[in-house]
Formats: C-alpha cells, sequence, structure tokens
C-alpha cells in the first residue's frame, strides 16, 4: 500500500471505532468504484462484438466461428452467417465507434476497435481473403438482408469506419453492395427495405444509387401502416418486434439520408419519425419494473434489439417528449442485465449462443444461426451519445413502469392519429 495513502487510512479507520474494524474499512477503502451504466453498457456491447471483429480482423473468423443453428434450420449456414455476424455487429457497434478518439480510457479502446474494425472491413470484402464473404443470391438470398446491416453500420458512422478506409477496401465494398442486386428482395414484407438501405448507402458515398428500390420500399412501408406508431410486416399485422428489429430504423434513416442529399422532401422524415416517437415510448412501457418485457413474435433471440427504435431515438436526441433521457438508460440497462446476465448465454470461448434468455434453440426460427444473434448490437446505440451527454451523465431515474406500480404520478398514455 502507497505510505502517504495508509497515513491517511489509519485515522480514518480510528474514527469509524465501534462502526467497523480497521480491517474491514481498509477493505472497503480498497474496494473498486461501482460501475456506472455507461460502463457497465459498453464493456457488454465490447463483450459481444469483440469476438465477430478480432476474429475477422485476422483473416479467422470462418475457422473460428461456431455455426449453431436452429432446429429446422434452413438456410446453407456457411454462405450466410459470417456476414450476418459482422453486417449485424457493425450495426450496433458504429455509433459508438463514430465517436473516434479522445483521451481517456475508453477512447482508447475505441482506437482499438477502430482499426480492428478496419481491418475487418477489409478482410470481408477482399476476393482474396479466407474471410471474404458471400454478397451474392448464389446459394440464399439471407445475404441481401445482412449486406443492409453492414449497409446500415457503415451510415452510422461515416466518418470513423468509412472514410479511413482505403480507396481499395471503398471500391470493394462497393462492388460488393452493387452485387446483391441481384437478389431479387421481397416485395410483401420488410425485406424491401434491404434493397432500400444498400441503395441508400451508395447515395450515401457517391457509389452510384438507383433509386427504384428506395422509392418502392417508402411507397410499401407507408401504405402498410396500421395506425398509431405501427407498421404492418407487409400487407398484415404482426405480433413482433420486426417494427425495432429493421421497420422503423432504416425507414427513418433512408429518409434522412434521402433529405440530407437533397433527394427526398423533409415532410415524410418527419412524419416518419413522429410515428417512430411513439412506438419509442410504447416501447418503454412495456419495459416491467424488473426489466423485463413480452417475448412475444418471431426472431426473439434478437434479444434487446428489440429496442434498437428506442435506442436509435435516444441516440438522435428524438426521445419523445414524455420521456426522461435517465429513465430510457435505466430502463435499457435493467433490460440488458436481465438479458445477458442469464447462464450460458455465451459459450466458453464467448461466442453468444441462441437464445433470448440464455441458451434456448427451442425459440429460433428456422432462419437462426449464431450470426444472426448479433443484431442484438443494435440495442446498444445509444452508446453513440457521448459520456458526458445527460442521458448518461444524469442520476438514474425510474421508468414509466417502476413509477406506475408504486402508486407514483405517471402520465397517461394516448395514441397518435398520423
Amino acid at each position: 500500500m502507497d505510505r502517504r495513502f495508509f497515513l491517511k487510512a489509519v485515522p480514518m479507520a480510528g474514527i469509524a471505532g465501534s462502526l467497523k474494524t480497521d480491517k474491514s474499512m481498509l477493505a472497503d477503502l480498497a474496494a473498486p468504484p461501482p460501475v456506472n451504466d455507461r460502463a457497465y453498457n459498453l464493456d457488454l456491447l465490447l463483450r459481444i462484438s469483440r469476438p465477430v471483429i478480432e476474429h475477422l480482423s485476422k483473416g479467422k473468423l470462418v475457422v473460428n466461428m461456431p455455426t449453431e443453428v436452429a432446429p429446422h434450420y434452413s438456410k446453407p449456414v456457411r454462405k450466410v452467417t459470417y456476414l450476418e455476424a459482422f453486417g449485424r455487429t457493425l450495426a450496433g457497434l458504429a455509433p459508438w465507434l463514430e465517436l473516434g478518439w479522445d483521451n481517456t480510457m475508453e477512447g482508447s479502446k475505441r482506437i482499438e476497435m477502430l482499426e480492428l474494425t478496419h481491418k475487418a472491413m477489409a478482410q470481408a470484402v477482399d476476393p482474396s481473403s479466407p474471410d471474404f464473404m458471400n454478397f451474392t443470391g448464389q446459394f440464399d438470398a439471407q445475404p441481401l438482408v445482412d449486406g443492409a446491416f453492414l449497409a446500415h453500420g457503415l451510415i452510422r458512422a461515416p466518418e470513423q469506419v468509412w472514410q479511413p478506409l482505403s480507396d481499395r477496401t471503398k471500391q470493394q465494398t462497393v462492388d460488393a453492395l452493387k452485387s446483391l442486386r441481384s437478389i431479387k428482395a421481397f416485395s410483401t414484407n420488410n425485406w424491401v427495405l434491404f434493397a432500400a438501405m444498400i441503395e441508400i448507402a451508395l447515395l450515401r458515398f457517391g457509389g452510384g444509387w438507383d433509386r427504384k428500390p428506395v422509392d418502392f420500399a417508402i411507397e410499401k412501408i407507408m401504405e402498410w401502416y396500421k395506425g398509431d406508431s405501427i407498421y404492418g410486416d407487409g400487407p398484415h399485422f404482426h405480433y413482433d418486434y420486426y417494427n425495432s428489429f429493421v421497420i422503423q430504423p432504416m425507414l427513418v434513416d433512408v429518409l434522412k439520408v434521402l433529405t440530407e442529399k437533397g433527394e427526398g422532401g423533409k415532410e415524410q422524415y418527419e412524419l416518419a419519425l413522429k410515428r417512430m416517437q411513439r412506438y419509442g415510448a410504447i416501447l418503454e412501457r412495456q419495459i416491467s419494473p424488473e426489466g423485463t418485457f413480452p417475448v412475444v413474435g418471431r426472431s426473439m433471440p434478437y434479444r434487446n434489439g428489440a429496442f434498437q427504435a428506442l435506442a436509435q431515438l435516444a441516440l438522435e436526441r428524438k426521445l419523445p417528449a414524455e420521456l426522461q433521457p435517465a429513465q430510457v438508460r435505466c430502463a435499457l440497462t435493467a433490460v440488458n442485465k436481465r438479458i445477458f446476465e442469464a447462464p450460458d448465454t455465451f459459450d466458453k470461448n464467448g461466442w453468444l449462443q441462441i437464445g433470448f434468455c440464455g441458451h434456448q434453440p427451442e425459440i429460433a426460427d428456422v432462419y437462426t444461426s449464431t450470426g444472426s444473434l448479433y443484431l442484438c448490437t443494435t440495442g446498444f446505440l445509444d452508446l453513440g451519445l457521448p459520456a458526458h451527454d445527460p442521458y448518461w451523465s444524469a442520476p438514474a431515474a425510474e421508468w414509466t413502469a417502476q413509477k406506475v406500480w408504486k402508486g407514483k404520478p405517471v402520465q397517461k398514455d394516448h395514441a397518435i392519429d398520423v
């Protein structure tokens, strides 16, 4: 022990007297400070993301990533699961990476992950790489989905992930995204947004975009709106979390880029944003006082990805007026603790296992493999806000369900009619 610290600690131990022994007092002084919400969530995001990014950066993803599949799995797993893992991981990790370097311990972690991500990106799109990913529909249509998640990640980190890439890697990325045009998107469900997101990334990065899939996706999603913030996944209503997994985050960002590039009207973006704000309020109210939420519908192995829309609103500082940032932070942190602290969530090598709260293969759909699970990273978009932002720095606050079940005042809920 440092001598100066010991001299200060001894009188304090004496004052404690009847309260604690000197030994227990010194143990308390030596104990690490409690982990705050940001540190907890960041450590968790990196624990999830690192195996994918680090192995891919070394050209070792195919060699080392497990390929667990759901019962009755129906896809050629080794042709699709690696792009699933990388595209989905980048979609969630990107906003935190976009914060760039700063002179903090967190900043040093970000520098390391940025370097690994740049190397991973180069490996993924280089035809000579052992981890070159399948960007065609030769074996299955799934690459269209995960090429779109990859594109979404790039859009979320244009300065820190996209810009530093070599010209060669940028061109290979553009070529990879364009090759996905060979896959015809389903026109009757959320897949229309995958084709649109790929074209929007090409627009954003000057790769030569095709407007038709974008206009078609916007037209269809708007046509499928059911009211009070909910879009159908196709013409029919589905009681699941696809409004958060895919539909609202992608729709809003597609319209945002169109507006920024002068290719779309601001009114449509603002309408979609208003609907997503209402949907975010509904999501927050679904989080119980204990940090649980209804497990309903397909794709539940995406875990906290069910809250991507709410986390994106926090990231953009667009939360609905009735939600205070701190209450959303505390609610989402409670959810993450309930999900990821469950035994067997990770295997012995740190990879996610199929399940919702632990290892539960039976809850998976026929399209679910190890790579699919990494959509959970999109539940951490709020880490793209800096540590000093009130979202992270404000004192802990109770979320709606905590307050209402304690008999505390809570504003009444109400629908929107747009």
